[in-house]
């Protein structure tokens, strides 16, 4: 099905800002609501933000809300993540992944993930 890639990840200061790319292969990425998701020390992959097929609507995490802009672009097959007022506690491997829009979970697989360290 859809492979995915994800980058832009790095070493950022507290404050700073990120943004993160997910590229997908294949020809079917419009049909599908996207997400990202982060994983930091614990075991679970938190969802961050979910965005609709064309990218009419989005949601967010409580925690990221007003700092993170998901969006995305159909031509290029690639869906971003805008981060900004980064904090520590942002840190993590962040992964995008198919979504059913409206749910917290991925619906499918992910890519390697890209790594996001905020320094304090």
């Amino acid at each position: 099905q859809v492979q995915l890639v994800e980058s832009g990840g790095g070493l950022v200061q507290a404050g700073g800002s990120l943004r993160l790319s997910c590229a997908a292969s294949g020809r079917t990425f419009s049909t599908y609501a996207m997400g990202w998701f982060r994983q930091g020390p614990g075991p679970e992959r938190e969802f961050v933000a979910g965005i609709s097929r064309i990218g009419g609507a989005t949601y967010y995490s409580d925690s990221v809300k007003g700092r993170f802009t998901i969006s995305r672009d159909n031509v290029k097959n690639t869906v971003y993540l805008q981060m900004n007022s980064l904090k520590p506690e942002d840190t993590g491997v962040y992964y995008c992944s198919t979504i059913i829009y409206g749910n917290r979970t991925p619906s499918g697989s992910w890519g390697q993930g890209t790594q996001v360290t905020v320094s304090s």
